[in-house]
């Protein structure tokens, strides 16, 4: 007999915890249970659930004494650290959104394309990256397999839905007056370079987060790696533009080969018919789509991609629960 699993997702009313319900509508897992927790605010919201309504209930400490098999947790940081260590503690495998626990020595980092093999040291805690270094992570992985990476530079353009429904309405108020709700300056018809706030060397937290979560989760401290984030007028879906210089030169037609055949990739390349990934076709997929694929003729062994990917569905929701369809399987 096929176990049930019961799985709690946290965050539920937020814009990635009802993406998350959305996917898992999609798959539509035999043999799970699902409870809905969210903050004591939204608790009480009925929210229609494989057929079914639900209402979200308030997430407290004593929540998972029934005991859950899984939790996403997509509710922010303070809550993560808070809650996550209490569900782990009643056997419960928590996989977390938020960065509270990224960087973590003791916690796996992991994208399933990239680094399955970390999820089987997790304590009861595995982080899911931040979703531009998901997409990042997804195409770089079998190219620094092949030709090891010597240096990256990344170069990002993301859209608003990254900074949660705020962002999403800073953009949709523009012409309303409404005062910002999320951004230092207005967004629509306009590109600020910076996401989250700087830090004592000019970098943000999320460039920061990039370089530091793309060197754990490939695996090489040793990586040169620099960052520009920045929010761009776009409702769903990062862009990325991706420079990497190998240790070895390569063959351009190889490399696309590889991209071809990575798991969770699907290449957009065709110059003569202006054929390349955009968020306008990329919005609603799991996977990640690269293009521009080209050499870098200012730089030996180097290399240039365009990288889109849905921020939050594989930057967030699929990414998590790919991680506990992994740990089932």
């Amino acid at each position: 007999m096929r176990k049930q699993y019961k799985l709690a997702i946290v965050g539920a009313t937020g814009l990635v915890g009802r993406t998350a319900l959305k996917i898992l509508e999609e798959k539509n897992f035999p043999n799970f249970k699902y409870k809905l927790f969210c903050s004591k605010k939204s608790a009480g919201t009925k929210l229609k659930f494989m057929g079914k309504d639900y209402i979200v209930e308030e997430l407290t400490e004593n929540s998972f004494d029934e005991i859950f098999d899984f939790a996403i947790f997509s509710a922010g940081a303070s809550t993560s650290k808070h809650f996550s260590p209490i569900a782990a503690s009643k056997g419960c495998i928590v996989i977390d959104n938020s960065s509270a626990f990224r960087m973590d020595k003791n916690v796996p980092l992991v994208v399933p394309e990239v680094n399955p093999q970390d999820i089987l040291w997790n304590n009861g805690i595995i982080a899911n990256p931040n979703c531009s270094t998901i997409q990042a992570v997804v195409p770089l992985k079998p190219l620094d397999d092949k030709y090891k990476i010597k240096r990256i530079i990344y170069s990002t353009y993301q859209a608003v839905s990254g900074a949660g429904k705020k962002g999403l309405e800073d953009l949709t108020n523009h012409s309303s007056g409404e005062k910002l709700k999320k951004f230092p300056y207005q967004i629509f018809n306009n590109c600020i370079p910076q996401i989250d706030i700087f830090e004592d060397d000019g970098y943000t937290k999320e460039e920061h987060k990039m370089i530091n979560e793309t060197r754990k989760i490939l695996g090489h401290q040793d990586i040169a790696i620099t960052a520009t984030t920045i929010r761009v007028p776009v409702e769903n879906c990062h862009g990325e533009s991706i420079n990497i210089e190998f240790e070895n030169d390569f063959d351009l037609s190889d490399i696309k080969n590889i991209l071809s055949n990575a798991p969770g990739v699907i290449v957009q390349d065709d110059s003569s018919k202006n054929i390349y990934p955009l968020a306008t076709s990329v919005n609603g997929h799991d996977e990640v789509y690269v293009g521009r694929i080209r050499r870098d003729f200012s730089q030996n062994n180097s290399l240039n991609l365009w990288v889109v990917a849905d921020n939050i569905r594989k930057g967030a929701a699929t990414n998590a629960i790919q991680i506990m369809e992994t740990l089932i399987k």
